[in-house]
């Protein structure tokens, strides 16, 4: 491991992940998973794809997640088409998407791979296995990886 996190931000030392989710459960599961992890997360969350893209549209460069967990069943837009409204954004284009979802259908994560999801990781149904998952999310994703730069 290293001392340095992975994370490079404006005086910051937090991570800004943004939860797209519509699963009141699941939302609480992922908040509850998250405060133990080793690094502050600021977790956000908003309940619809359309309610997604407003709030990604409508966010200064500073604001801005550094991360989006995205579900992919949501009410208004699907993940993969707010997937796709990021990735035809220059300046959302950079932010690490991570489709967290429950389908296991190979047509999905296909789906949400060919709209450049960063990564397609399946809810697990028993709590415990979901906080281990959200363990190595956070070893990779937060400690190991890299993620792009906030614009200044």
């Amino acid at each position: 491991m290293h001392d340095t996190p992975a994370h490079q931000s404006s005086g910051n030392d937090g991570i800004d992940i943004l939860l797209v989710e519509d699963n009141p459960g699941d939302i609480r599961l992922t908040r509850e998973a998250f405060k133990s992890a080793e690094q502050e997360i600021a977790l956000q969350t908003v309940t619809n794809g359309d309610d997604a893209v407003e709030f990604l549209q409508g966010s200064s460069d500073n604001e801005l997640p550094d991360l989006i967990l995205l579900d992919l069943n949501l009410p208004g837009r699907d993940g993969c088409e707010v997937l796709e409204v990021i990735r035809d954004d220059s300046r959302l284009k950079p932010l690490p998407v991570l489709m967290l979802t429950s389908s296991e259908a190979d047509e999905d994560a296909a789906r949400c791979y060919d709209a450049r999801a960063n990564a397609y990781l399946t809810k697990p149904t028993d709590p415990v296995e979901f906080m281990s998952l959200v363990d190595v999310f956070e070893e990779f994703w937060l400690e190991q990886a890299r993620l792009p730069p906030i614009p200044t």
